[in-house]
């Protein structure tokens, strides 16, 4: 890997990721036309902010909004690393604007914000790295975005469920996962099946299927490719016919929810 490295996906080009290892880099006074929001994974950094010096130590977030001056200046001599995403405004139009707000302020979050954001800009960069599917990115991608905007980080643990039209969009949803399940869908193809922004069609599904709907998805693939590895089929044409980016992809997918590889679940027959 490079000192610095961008990642893109052309079924997500509302979104660019940045992994920079470069120690000795010091960014001058710039701006972005993306909302941008980073990690510190390693040292301490000043970020000029809007005129403010900011002080930002390794494991906490920071954020900018679009066409905000800011500039960072890593300490001199330390070992310096961090992560950041670029997600265009168009794709943040869902949102009520009381919850775009929320999105430019603070620079820095709060301890207990923080946390939970880092957990979630984590899971996004690994998917965004990791070849998997655009809906698995945006997923992680969404949950991020509603830790950010929630006034209690809790918020989103202690949801009920609502009524019946809730359950109608949900069941859209599952319905369209159950005849597409090979193809890479995006989360555009789930918000236009449902007819509800894509910031509300996860936690909604997530409600009435408690699983996010990349994962209802990986389970209807796993589920599939079961069946033929039991007819003795090749492995790696398994994994395509499933949907599955390749065979390393799909041996790390079956193992999480089976619990062995595929070779060792066709053997056992």
């Amino acid at each position: 890997m490079s000192d610095v490295t961008f990642y893109r996906d052309n079924k997500l080009p509302f979104l660019e990721a940045k992994r920079c290892l470069k120690s000795d880099f010091a960014y001058q006074k710039h701006f972005h036309e993306e909302y941008s929001i980073g990690l510190i994974d390693k040292g301490e950094t000043n970020a000029w902010c809007d005129g403010t010096l900011h002080r930002v130590e390794a494991g906490r977030m920071i954020s900018f909004p679009p066409m905000m001056l800011h500039a960072c200046h890593p300490d001199a001599g330390v070992e310096w690393s961090y992560k950041m995403l670029f997600i265009k405004t168009e794709w943040l139009q869902g949102l009520k604007q009381q919850e775009l707000d929320q999105l430019h302020v603070p620079f820095l979050l709060g301890e207990g914000k923080n946390k939970a954001c880092r957990k979630h800009i984590n899971r996004t960069m690994e998917a965004f790295t990791g070849s998997c599917s655009p809906l698995e990115i945006e997923s992680a991608l969404i949950e991020l975005v509603h830790v950010l905007i929630s006034q209690n980080a809790s918020d989103l643990e202690h949801e009920s469920r609502r009524g019946n039209q809730d359950h109608k969009y949900a069941k859209l949803i599952k319905e369209y996962l159950h005849e597409h399940y090979t193809e890479r869908i995006t989360m555009n193809e789930l918000e236009n099946v449902s007819g509800i922004s894509r910031f509300h069609l996860i936690r909604l599904y997530k409600r009435w299927n408690h699983l996010p709907p990349h994962a209802y998805q990986n389970l209807l693939r796993i589920n599939h490719a079961k069946t033929e590895l039991m007819k003795q089929r090749p492995i790696a044409e398994i994994a395509v016919e499933a949907g599955f980016y390749d065979q390393s992809h799909f041996a790390r997918t079956f193992g999480r929810i089976v619990g062995i590889t595929p070779q060792k679940y066709a053997l056992s027959m």
